[in-house]
């Protein structure tokens, strides 16, 4: 009867925390479903994309628009290297979005270039073929620096893509590479699927780009190649009655300001008709940047351009200090917000292509939930008689252990904000086993030691004394087991290794902390001088 208030004040506070963290979870799913709870403790048990429906995304990430646009860089970086250094040349190209090609004109505009080309494009790999007087300058990327461009947009995209989830507020997402390219979006409980790929998907490539001063002959380039420099890009207006129109704008290809400065981003109403706009905040930098074009530009029409679509081109009546801007143009309030997420949440480094798209509807989730409560229910129904009936009294407190061991498994999942899925609910069902089976090792051991003729408060200190060395081993070795399948798992295999773990933790407790409880109650507060077993 060693400890006994001690054990008993500790099952006491586990089971009042159990029941604690588990009440929002109950009072959700069966008593109040449409209450927020905000209130501590807040966290509840959240289903998982199998239980309660939702979306599922593959989506690849186009890597290699990040190794075109570093040769778009150093392209232009060519350009304004062979200006600023007067070297006479022609023909300059980017040939494949990887290979960047220039003529240069001359021996001596040669070794001029050489020199500059050496010190200033020393990550790319040079080929000069001499074709008489000239010489073409052949550039390359090599192959280890694509690999790492590409594989950078990948993981900025993952990060991306996670940061516009969050904000979108969806519970317990699942976001993980797949392979090189392909990353698996699995967003449990959406039901506005259309909203969730466009904030998913969008590039959110904000920049800042003058307007042409041929803006008035816009309509006469819409057919023929616009000035060079320049290019047409539309805007989407959608009037009271929902009716959309375009309109052409001539745009400098200059890009003057991108949102790689932005800091702030939030929807919200303004002007005399309340109308949606999007407000932003550039950091301090970007704040300077942004106060400088506006000031070297007063009297023109600033075009604000989200992934080639212009939303507004003000002119710009002074300089803006402050580094605010705001964005107008925006069809209702829903899609204020939308933009506001993505833009804070930041621009995607490439573009991304929908590779599979599944919707799993709320009946298949019901159903889901349903059938695997119903086969919990029937093993865990079939246990609890076939541990009374072999056990009669001893079973009765087997039974007892094995309602506070699910609690306690329920209870982790909602105090780690875990998700339960299908094979989560799987884990559940095989420790409902094998927290039976420790029961069973100790009452086989507490029998042993009472046919040898011992009193039953010995043969109970001797059979759980026994057993608990096997029961510590058996237990670890696969806890060890579902850690690995935890911390290398994905998806469904993870889902098994939560419960599994959660599960070896709670059953040992019960077996060797609760039964044993419960046992020394009876045999000195009660004083049983025969165990039913």
């Amino acid at each position: 009867m060693k400890n006994f208030t001690f054990r008993l004040t500790l099952v006491a506070i586990v089971l009042a925390l159990a029941l604690l963290f588990l009440w929002p979870t109950v009072n959700q799913w069966f008593v109040d479903k449409d209450k927020d709870h905000t209130a501590w403790p807040h966290k509840v048990i959240n289903l998982g994309l199998d239980l309660q429906g939702g979306m599922h995304l593959v989506l690849e990430v186009q890597t290699q628009e990040a190794v075109v646009s570093t040769m778009d860089r150093y392209s232009d970086d060519l350009k304004e290297g062979l200006r600023r250094e007067h070297i006479r040349s022609k023909d300059q190209d980017l040939i494949n979005g990887d290979t960047l090609t220039v003529t240069i004109i001359g021996s001596e505009a040669l070794d001029k270039f050489k020199k500059w080309a050496g010190e200033e494009m020393s990550e790319l790999v040079p080929d000069y073929d001499t074709q008489g007087e000239n010489t073409v300058c052949t550039f390359t990327l090599p192959e280890s620096d694509q690999k790492a461009i590409m594989d950078s947009s990948r993981d900025q995209a993952l990060e991306t893509i996670r940061n516009r989830i969050d904000k979108l507020g969806v519970s317990e997402p699942d976001i993980r590479k797949q392979g090189e390219k392909r990353i698996l979006v699995q967003l449990p409980g959406v039901t506005d699927t259309q909203r969730a790929k466009d904030i998913l998907v969008s590039t959110a490539q904000l920049q800042f780009r003058l307007l042409d001063d041929r803006q008035d002959q816009v309509r006469d380039y819409i057919n023929r190649r616009p000035p060079p420099g320049t290019e047409i890009l539309y805007s989407k207006n959608v009037d009271a009655e929902g009716r959309v129109s375009s309109r052409p704008y001539l745009v400098k290809k200059k890009v003057l300001l991108t949102g790689e400065y932005l800091e702030k981003a939030y929807a919200n109403m303004q002007g005399q008709f309340s109308e949606p706009v999007v407000s932003i905040e550039f950091n301090k930098k970007g704040g300077f940047k942004f106060a400088r074009i506006t000031g070297e530009n007063v009297g023109k029409p600033l075009a604000i351009v989200l992934d080639g679509r212009v939303f507004s081109a003000p002119v710009i009546q002074e300089k803006i200090s402050g580094g605010q801007a705001v964005i107008t143009g925006i069809g209702n309030m829903q899609e204020a917000s939308d933009l506001a997420i993505i833009l804070q949440a930041g621009a995607l480094p490439v573009s991304l292509k929908i590779l599979e798209e599944r919707t799993v509807g709320a009946s298949l989730g019901k159903d889901s939930i349903k059938t695997s409560t119903n086969a919990m229910l029937i093993g865990f129904v079939l246990v609890v008689i076939f541990m009374a009936v072999y056990y009669m009294g001893a079973g009765l407190i087997a039974n007892v252990a094995l309602v506070l061991n699910v609690v306690l498994i329920l209870a982790s999942l909602a105090l780690l904000d875990a998700t339960l899925t299908l094979p989560g609910i799987a884990g559940i069902i095989l420790t409902i086993g094998m927290a039976v089976d420790a029961n069973v090792l100790i009452f086989e051991r507490i029998r042993e030691e009472i046919r040898t003729g011992k009193a039953p408060a010995f043969a109970v200190d001797s059979g759980f004394s026994k057993a608990t060395i096997t029961i510590l081993d058996a237990n670890v070795t696969t806890f060890v087991a579902a850690f690995v399948l935890l911390q290398f798992g994905t998806g469904p295999v993870k889902g098994f290794a939560v419960t599994l773990c959660f599960g070896i933790a709670a059953s040992m407790f019960t077996a060797i902390v609760v039964s044993r409880l419960i046992f020394d109650y009876f045999l000195y507060y009660r004083n049983v001088r025969k165990l039913s077993i």
